[in-house]
């Protein structure tokens, strides 16, 4: 009686781990499709002309053929280049920073040192810092978001920069191929 429920426990351990196994699969293999041009719906020059060139069949090629030449360029630029203008990689900057920086505790460390010596020189130094360490920590908090702006902005055009090299990468591939095939691009 024993050996029967270690079988059946181990038949239903077995049977448990293949349907899991099998949903995983499932949903692995939805997420992994990436999305393709649809041939029958595209026109002649759409790709190209979504790449924003020109491309001139330098050789008479008629419209269909353009059209089979691009999709096949199309394909080997992605493989080439390893970026799908269809499915570009999201290119995000760093998150923006803000919020404290310590521009001004620093401004107010210096500008109390200042202080102090001014105030010393006019009678009374408590009240010289207190002046000084003020004006300090107003203007090293500004001096610190100028900072924080700046690397946010920089971090956007970084951003910028990087998808707009993908972009070029890929351009640069399907012109190639498109090229060799007898077209003038441009």
């Amino acid at each position: 009686m024993m050996k029967s429920e270690s079988l059946f426990q181990a038949f239903a351990r077995f049977f448990l781990l293949a349907v899991i196994l099998f949903f995983s699969q499932a949903m692995f293999a939805q997420t992994a499709a990436p999305t393709m041009l649809d041939t029958s719906k595209i026109t002649y020059n759409q790709i190209s002309q979504g790449l924003k060139l020109y491309v001139f069949p330098a050789k008479g090629q008629t419209k269909q053929k353009q059209k089979e030449d691009e999709f096949e360029c199309y394909k080997w630029a992605t493989e080439q280049s390893g970026i799908d203008p269809l499915n570009l990689p999201k290119v995000e900057a760093a998150p923006a920073q803000s919020g404290p920086t310590g521009g001004a505790v620093r401004g107010a460390a210096r500008g109390a040192a200042a202080g102090v010596a001014i105030g010393a020189i006019a009678g009374d130094a408590g009240k010289g810092a207190a002046i000084g360490a003020t004006a300090g920590a107003m203007k090293g908090a500004s001096a610190g978001q100028q900072a924080q702006a700046q690397q946010n902005q920089k971090a956007q055009a970084d951003a910028a920069a990087k998808e707009q090299a993908m972009k070029d990468s890929y351009k640069k591939a399907f012109s190639v191929c498109i090229e060799g095939k007898g077209y003038t691009v441009k």
